[in-house]
């Protein structure tokens, strides 16, 4: 039979609808949303979450292997997207931090280069820092992922916090800095660019 296999991000409730749909006509269906950014697909090195079932996943699992790194059967149907969510929680909290740590570098005075390297491979370091916090000090804001992007997952995550009743403080905080970026229209730029959100605020602009 034939097999269905999402990667877009989409609502975990829309995917278990057209999962249901699907299953009724004989179709089986994987929701396997990726992560990683422009850098991952070219690289085949995507983290990909995968809802669904088992025997289905290592049906694909040969095309999956070559597109990603990092293959996680999390769940049933739905769960993929679910999983797909909590990564984007933590990419913006990611970016929000790694925004206001630079601005607070910056308006200090240091040398940011020098307290890049002394942070970035500590209990502080992360992908999005090392990744994107280069890009910031030389005021590249080529997209791996674009803040138009970012909003579409966003209003996902906040949709479905809604539907369960949890507080996402910073992920709102986030959604609305992007807004005001949007609006400029910076939407094409990478996420990383939620610093200028910061930077206008303190009057300070990091980097070169």
């Amino acid at each position: 039979g034939s097999l269905v296999v999402d990667h877009s991000t989409i609502s975990p409730i829309a995917t278990r609808e057209i999962a249901a749909k699907l299953n009724a006509n004989g179709v089986q269906m994987l929701d396997a949303p990726i992560s990683g950014g422009s850098e991952g697909a070219a690289n085949g090195t995507l983290s990909i979450m995968i809802g669904g079932d088992a025997a289905q996943v290592a049906r694909a699992m040969p095309y999956l292997q070559a597109m990603g790194k990092t293959i996680t059967h999390v769940g049933g149907q739905g769960d993929g997207q679910m999983v797909k969510l909590v990564n984007q929680i933590l990419v913006v909290g990611n970016a929000l931090a790694m925004s206001e740590a630079l601005v607070f570098a910056q308006a200090g005075g240091l040398d940011l280069e020098k307290t890049f390297n002394a942070v970035a491979n500590g209990a502080a370091g992360s992908w999005m820092f090392s990744n994107r916090a280069p890009q910031i000090l030389n005021r590249d804001w080529r997209p791996g992922f674009t803040i138009d992007l970012q909003q579409k997952d966003l209003r996902l995550v906040k949709g479905t916090a809604d539907d369960l009743a949890v507080p996402i403080f910073a992920t709102n905080i986030v959604f609305d800095m992007y807004r005001t970026l949007q609006k400029e229209g910076l939407g094409g730029e990478g996420n990383h660019a939620l610093i200028k959100a910061l930077e206008r605020l303190a009057n300070v602009t990091v980097g070169k």
